[in-house]
């Protein structure tokens, strides 16, 4: 259960630095993995899993992982492709087009770059379902280093089958000895981030109610502590659904430094609540 020290893929709500921490309090005996909400992958990446479905409803985010673990080489080339014009040529404008034609196409390989360059990670949508997360200002992950980010994950990924698909008919899926980690978007975010548009909280808890009654082990990283100005948030929780309710710090938010136009983040520290039902 050690972390990847490279992420391949940059994405809100990352759990990156604190994976090790979630998957120290999981099971060690359980049957199959599941993780509906893969996102950029940290906790099953961590836990490396020999059997294990991932998923998300994002078919072009379930294609990059896909396609990293079937053919990196193949990552690795429309990286390099999208690297060398973004480091070459104008960076807004090549930016621009890449995110142009991931809207257009769906192209995972776009994806991938938007996601490694936009502003802090932040994958967000328009009403129409358009994303439109400008520019970052930090530059793009050298070729050398996104290689070996690469060359460390496929082999994690080994044991993983990765779907599209809703997040309740994966966790319906799961019997009895397996294990469900669910990191989905979170209550306190807005409505434009990736993910959050159409997210039902109560139909979550619905669905770990089911499992937990048919012998299914689930964690889930929620909204814990998020200080935004005087603003802390909390989630109510249905009682007797999970057993334990457990904090993990996350330092500060870079959803925040979005919002914030890169202004101090002194105040704006962040901490989940982990719940599991064991």
């Amino acid at each position: 259960m050690n972390a990847p020290s490279r992420q391949v893929l940059k994405w809100i709500g990352n759990k990156h630095r604190v994976a090790e921490a979630i998957t120290s309090h999981f099971p060690t005996d359980f049957r199959r993995y599941y993780e509906p909400f893969v996102g950029s992958g940290a906790v099953l990446g961590t836990l490396a899993p020999r059997d294990a479905v991932a998923s998300d409803v994002l078919a072009p985010l379930v294609q990059i992982w896909q396609r990293v673990q079937a053919d990196p080489q193949a990552v690795y080339a429309a990286y390099e492709e999208r690297f060398t014009a973004f480091t070459t040529e104008d960076r807004k404008t090549v930016y621009r087009a890449i995110l142009d034609r991931y809207n257009a196409t769906g192209d995972p390989d776009d994806l991938l770059f938007v996601a490694r360059t936009c502003y802090g990670g932040v994958i967000r949508f328009d009403k129409q379902g358009t994303m439109n997360t400008p520019c970052g200002i930090h530059r793009a992950l050298p070729l050398a280093k996104f290689a070996d980010a690469l060359a460390q994950w496929q082999p994690r990924l080994a044991g993983t089958r990765f779907v599209v698909g809703d997040f309740e008919a994966q966790i319906d899926d799961a019997g009895p000895g397996d294990l469900v980690y669910c990191d989905p978007p979170y209550q306190d975010c807005g409505k434009n981030l990736y993910g959050a548009q159409t997210f039902s909280l109560q139909r979550l808890f619905g669905a770990v109610e089911r499992a937990r009654g048919r012998g299914v082990r689930v964690a889930l990283s929620l909204d814990g502590s998020k200080r935004s100005g005087d603003r802390i948030c909390n989630v109510a929780i249905p009682e007797g659904l999970f057993a334990q309710d457990m904090e993990v710090k996350l330092g500060r938010s870079m959803l925040r430094r979005f919002q914030m136009a890169g202004q101090s983040l002194e105040a704006e520290h962040v901490a989940d609540r982990l719940l599991t039902t064991w």
